[in-house]
């Protein structure tokens, strides 16, 4: 149970949840049937114990979480909800699901959100599905996140970091059926389902995964009900074939969809579709040479999205929309990756490859479904954006307690604008686009270098400095105005430089961790609310100067064999220094402390949570996904949960 406690010490019964899971598995003679590289544990081991804070001791630069693990305060149903478990996360909320993940204040495409390997994107203007929306955290084995620019492997323009959603696929040795299923209910209609089932042999192999998560509205404190009900699934497949000792090809395939109520908007996410096929083949080196192996992949994403103002609500007619009204933009992107590992000997390894993407964005609305549907309607380009990434990631052991880390990225990148007209206010007929049919090339440098110190396999520490240069992303470039003009399509590529310490402290019965980060951020791209343009307010995306700088701490305690104590602290601090202002949509000071319990078949935890108030705001100043309003006060809030695995058979 949860209890939100306000600066006027009120109290409000949030809702209780039971999470069960049961599993059932069959092997071989022998049980450790899957052979992943560097997890050599069964999925279906004995329950964990609850996860209240994230922690992970091995890296300074990433940290790794189990989705499927018991967790405080309620297992997550999207993307955002499951980051928030990780400090320096937090969520800008838009409704009962969707949130949009920020990291230490940085949000959008700063934050690079990829899925089995592919770069996912939303399709929506104002970000109603940004690329959270469409993960199903229960369908993953794996969360690892990346802090800082300390990665050149995954992607352009990752400033802020890179979240992995990774699902554990490999060679099984022996014939295998195994099966998970997980549940959890909670009040105001919250039900979530997970089947996750693996079968196969030497040969060939299939991963099935089918989710479903959905809610009510809810009530607040004061009784009233909040627009929030949401339902939402997914369907996981992959085929794998080992075509030999070296060689495995693997087809992979999702299917989603779900729609959302949103109560900080006058519209609703009433369909969230997406397909999505992908092709992976990898060669291991068996034999002998620095090449030690290959990994090539292919894919298809596509994303159709719909948001109304009549299906999830009662609609009512006003001056500015006398009729039911829709909007029904997608994307669809084709991608893929190259990639190649070297090892020699044991002082120097090498990542080396090629990635690429293009993206069409198209959108069509209507002022009046009710007579002319949305999807009657033509699709009309607007957006074509492009880019290919050449990377190289070392590691060189120098000795046998320091090693160097570096990477080099370089991108070119391409866009095309597509828009003939661009709108002008709400009462106003579109306008000529100024920048109709040009076409922008970048070719953008990112880096790293990090040294890393071990003196023993107790403690960890490294210093990291590194520069990402990023360029606009759709919703700076095409779905905004600039200062001057209708259109923001120049707008500048944005670079951050940033200084990253690390230290970890790994321990039987103390670990701990603390992360700091200092950068300077050139041409960063500041979005602008209520500027006043003749007789009308726009939204403006426009370059400045800033700053930021702050870090998480984070440590484990275990008092006994069954009860452990976990802690975090998370701080980020923004400066404007074009504006002489604080830099916008930045989180406060938060702290959590987590007591857990737990035994072979059953766990309990408890999670407090609180976070400071925040004055240091720029008021219709921030990101893509929304201004500053004003002050927020301070909360706390308390979970409590209880988690029993029903059977386990092996």
């Amino acid at each position: 149970m949860n209890f939100l406690i306000n600066p006027s010490k009120k109290q409000i019964l949030l809702f209780a949840a039971i999470h069960l899971a049961f599993s059932y598995s069959f092997h071989g003679k022998d049980t450790s049937s899957i052979n992943i590289p560097g997890n050599n544990n069964s999925k279906l081991a004995s329950l964990p114990t609850t996860r209240v804070i994230a922690f992970y001791a091995d890296s300074t630069t990433e940290l790794s979480i189990d989705p499927r693990k018991p967790a405080q305060p309620i297992p997550a149903q999207d993307g955002a909800e499951i980051l928030r478990t990780i400090p320096g996360f937090n969520i800008i909320r838009k409704g009962g699901t969707d949130g949009d993940p920020t990291f230490r204040g940085m949000a959008g495409s700063r934050l690079g959100i990829l899925l089995e390997g592919e770069l996912i994107l939303g399709g929506c203007g104002n970000r109603m599905d940004p690329p959270t929306a469409y993960v199903f955290p229960a369908a993953y084995d794996r969360v690892t996140v990346i802090r800082g620019p300390q990665s050149v492997r995954f992607g352009a323009g990752n400033s802020a970091g890179t979240v992995l959603f990774e699902r554990d696929s490999g060679r099984i040795e022996n014939p295998t059926v195994e099966w998970l299923s997980q549940f959890t209910l909670g009040s105001f209609g919250r039900n979530d389902q997970l089947i996750d089932t693996t079968v196969g042999n030497a040969q060939v192999d299939a991963r099935f995964s089918a989710t479903r998560s959905a809610a009510d509205n809810y009530k607040d404190g004061s009784g009233q009900m909040v627009h929030t009900q949401y339902e939402r699934w997914s369907l996981h497949g992959t085929l794998g074939w080992n075509v030999n000792a070296a060689h495995r090809l693997e087809l992979g395939g999702i299917i989603s969809d779900g729609e959302a109520a949103y109560a900080d908007r006058g519209m609703d996410g009433t369909l969230f579709e997406r397909q999505n096929l992908s092709l992976r083949w990898r060669w291991v080196n068996t034999q002998s040479g620095p090449l030690r192996s290959t990994e090539a992949q292919v894919y298809y994403n596509y994303i159709d999205h719909v948001m109304d103002n009549y299906r999830l609500r009662t609609f009512t007619p006003t001056m500015m929309m006398p009729s039911p009204t829709a909007s029904n933009p997608d994307r669809e992107t084709i991608g893929g990756r190259i990639e190649n590992r070297w090892q020699w000997e044991d002082a120097w390894a090498m990542q080396a490859g090629i990635d690429w993407q293009r993206n069409t964005h198209t959108t069509r609305r209507t002022m009046n479904a009710s007579g002319t549907p949305v999807e009657t309607l033509p699709r009309i380009t607007d957006a074509r954006l492009r880019s290919i990434g050449l990377f190289s990631e070392n590691t060189w052991q120098t000795t046998g307690q320091q090693r160097l880390v570096s990477g080099i990225r370089i991108d070119f990148h391409r866009a095309n604008d597509e828009r003939l007209t661009v709108p002008a206010g709400m009462m106003m007929p579109a306008q000529p686009n100024p920048t109709a049919n040009q076409r922008r090339t970048e070719t953008l440098p990112s880096g790293f270098l990090r040294w890393e110190y071990e003196p023993s396999q107790a403690w960890l520490f490294s210093i990291g400095l590194g520069h990402s240069q990023r360029f606009p992303d759709y919703w700076e470039l095409i779905n905004k105005e600039s200062a001057g003009s209708l259109s923001a399509f120049d707008t500048k590529p944005e670079k951050t430089t940033q200084i990253d310490l690390g230290m970890s402290r790994r321990g039987e019965v103390l670990s701990y961790s603390l992360n700091l980060f200092a950068n300077r951020l050139d041409d960063f791209i500041l979005i602008e609310s209520q500027v006043p343009k003749g007789m009308r307010m726009a939204t403006i995306s426009r370059n400045i100067d800033a700053e930021t700088y702050g870090g998480e701490l984070t440590g484990h305690y275990k008092i006994n064999t069954h009860w452990h104590l976990d802690a975090s602290l998370a701080y980020t601090r923004g400066r404007n220094r074009t504006d002489s202002l604080p830099l916008a949509q930045q989180p406060p000071l938060e702290g959590r402390l987590g007591l857990g319990y737990s035994r072979d078949s059953w766990s309990l935890g408890s999670l407090l949570r609180i976070v400071d108030r925040q004055d240091r705001i720029a008021l219709n100043q921030g990101n893509i996904v929304g201004q500053d309003i004003g002050r927020s006060s301070g909360f706390g809030l308390f979970s409590v949960n209880a988690n029993w695995q029903v059977s386990e058979r092996n």
